[in-house]
């Protein structure tokens, strides 16, 4: 088919097509002239508050940190926590008929779980016991637990 038989509605989809095509380009040769050339414009350094920025960090403010001093594992626990496996504590829950409870650690202000198979005598609410820590499926559990008298 000739141009002299197209329809208006063909011209101007050319004539957008043409258009963009130019754009399209005049873009292309406006990026090509404003490149930077090189790896240092890519660069982006990360100062000591942990921010991204464009300026390299001031090397007077380097501190130097021995290798040694550097722990990459859980600290090793101190021998004054194991010095005395039975704790105190004060028992702020019971429920005698499903037989379980809670006691409130003396020392670290903590809840710890009981069940009435590791009682060593009867116990209520608000009493003072002696207990000893066991892991227990779900965490810490009390051991041993009897009235203080």
């Amino acid at each position: 088919m000739g141009r002299s038989q197209e329809t208006f509605n063909k011209k101007e989809v050319r004539n957008k097509k043409e258009k963009k095509r130019k754009e399209k380009e005049k873009k292309r040769l406006a990026r090509k002239d404003n490149e930077k050339v090189g790896m240092d414009d890519m660069i982006a350094y990360v100062d000591e508050n942990g921010m991204i920025s464009s300026t390299p960090p001031d090397p007077t403010k380097k501190k130097n940190v021995l290798l040694e001093n550097i722990e990459i594992n859980v600290p090793k626990r101190d021998s004054s926590q194991n010095a005395d496996p039975i704790r105190k504590g004060i028992v702020s829950f019971y429920n005698d008929s499903k037989g379980y409870g809670f006691i409130k650690d003396s020392e670290s202000k903590d809840s710890i779980f009981f069940h009435v198979n590791n009682l060593l005598e009867e116990i209520k609410e608000n009493n003072i016991v002696n207990y000893e820590l066991a892991m227990g499926p779900k965490g810490y559990t009390a051991i041993n637990v009897k009235k203080v008298k």
